[in-house]
This record gives C-alpha cells, sequence and structure tokens, in this order.
C-alpha cells in the first residue's frame, strides 16, 4: 500500500483528503480552518523548505507526492517538485484550468505589485481579492482612493481602506450587491480558476468594470499534472 502526502491549500485538495485513509497525511500550512472531520492525518504547519520537506518525506515512508496547493504558491510547489525528486518518489500535481477573458471583459494582465500599481493609478474604488497581500501597502493608498479589501479573514485596515472577511463560494446576487454598495470601478484579482470566486469576474462583465489579473506564476513540471479531482481520484484508484 502507498502512503500519499497530500499538501492542500484549495477546497480542492479536501475533496480528496475526504477519500484518504488514515495511513495518508493531509498537510496543511495553517491558514484558515483546519477539517476535523476527516479518516486521514492532519498536518498542519511548514517543513523547513525543500530539504525539510524531503526529510518527513523520507522519515514517513511516504510513496506519492500529491500538491493541490494554491495555484500562486510557487515557492510551496517548487519545494514539493524539489523533494520529491531528491527522495525518490513520484510528484503529481492538480493544475487548475485558468479562467479564460469572455466577450465583454475588459482584462488588464500585471507581472507584480510596481505594475499593478501603475494600472490603478486612473481608478478610484478598486475591490482587492487578493488575499492579505495587499494589506503591507496600506501606507500607499493615494488620497484619491479608497481600497476594498476581500480576504479570509478580517484585518485592521485603516481611513482610507476596509478589510471584508469572507471565504467562498460567493453567490453573485452577493458579488452584485457588493460592487453596488461599494461603487466599485475595478476589481484586482489572482487568475485562481476556482468556480467559487468566478461570481466577481461575471458581475464586471456586465457592470463594464476592467480587471487588472496578476499573472500567474510559472510552476515546476512534476510526473503527472491533473485538471480535476475526478483525474486525481481515478489515477489513485490504480495507484494506491
Amino acid at each position: 500500500m502507498k502512503r500519499v502526502l497530500l499538501l492542500g491549500g484549495v477546497a480542492e485538495a479536501l475533496a480528496i483528503a475526504r477519500t484518504l485513509g488514515p495511513e495518508h497525511i493531509y498537510s496543511l500550512a495553517g491558514v484558515g480552518r483546519v477539517p476535523t472531520d476527516l479518516t486521514c492525518q492532519v498536518r498542519v504547519g511548514g517543513y523547513g523548505g525543500a530539504e525539510g520537506l524531503a526529510q518527513f518525506i523520507r522519515d514517513e515512508g511516504i510513496d506519492l507526492l500529491l500538491d493541490a496547493t494554491h495555484p500562486y504558491a510557487a515557492q510551496i510547489s517548487q519545494n514539493a517538485a524539489i523533494a520529491a525528486r531528491v527522495s525518490g518518489i513520484a510528484c503529481w500535481a492538480l493544475r487548475r484550468p485558468a479562467w479564460q477573458p469572455q466577450v465583454g471583459d475588459d482584462w488588464r494582465d500585471v507581472s507584480g505589485w510596481a505594475e499593478l500599481i501603475e494600472a490603478l493609478k486612473p481608478f478610484r474604488r478598486p475591490l482587492f481579492t487578493l488575499g492579505r497581500e495587499p494589506l503591507q501597502h496600506l501606507h500607499e493608498i493615494p488620497p484619491e482612493q479608497f481600497w476594498t479589501l476581500r480576504a479570509l479573514d478580517v484585518y485592521p485596515g485603516n481611513e482610507r481602506c476596509e478589510v471584508i472577511g469572507a471565504r467562498g463560494p460567493f453567490l453573485i446576487g452577493d458579488e452584485r450587491e457588493l460592487f453596488e454598495r461599494r461603487q466599485i470601478d475595478v476589481l484586482i484579482s489572482k487568475n485562481s480558476g476556482s468556480t467559487a470566486t468566478e461570481p466577481k469576474l461575471e458581475v464586471a462583465r456586465e457592470r463594464g468594470v476592467p480587471v487588472i489579473v496578476l499573472q500567474r506564476p510559472v510552476l515546476p513540471e512534476v510526473d503527472r499534472e491533473f485538471g480535476s479531482v475526478n483525474e486525481i481520484l481515478a489515477a489513485l484508484t490504480q495507484n494506491l
């Protein structure tokens, strides 16, 4: 029986974890809620880079590493690929397909924070859906802008920024109300590919609101890539 180490970070990872027995391990970085109703083991916390992860793999007798982290968690994915390679085990990865712009979309790609801030200059009421990263830049908000930040949890804002704590899935009616009430004139988003957060893009399209999209990072090559939970579960059934 092969032993799986599942690195979580997206909703699909939990769906995979629910199918794993007690010999397998579901690993979380510690951000967000920790499930308590799983049959598999749950580990919370980091490993100390690729070397620490490789040592854990050897110590625990892991046979397969499954990377189901967020598409923007590039460092974790890099560490996973390296750790699996030096440990001599296979590394599989769930790679969500990216969202694609549709007719009526006004998407503006940026590669990092500096480009993002430059692209933001013509706007006054941005909605950030990048997680916690913008919290490091609250002191940079120009006087003509008021930011709305949405993250998993509530954090302190300031006189020109309010932070909303909310977890998906988000309903399109609620997103419409948010855009209207806050008078959002630009949306800032990662291209996560998640159906749970896609309604914001629909509302931006309806309202003619531009979307500044933070480009996806380049992720490492792995032994097998999968685009859905069902693909992974079928492969696990054949290989475990």
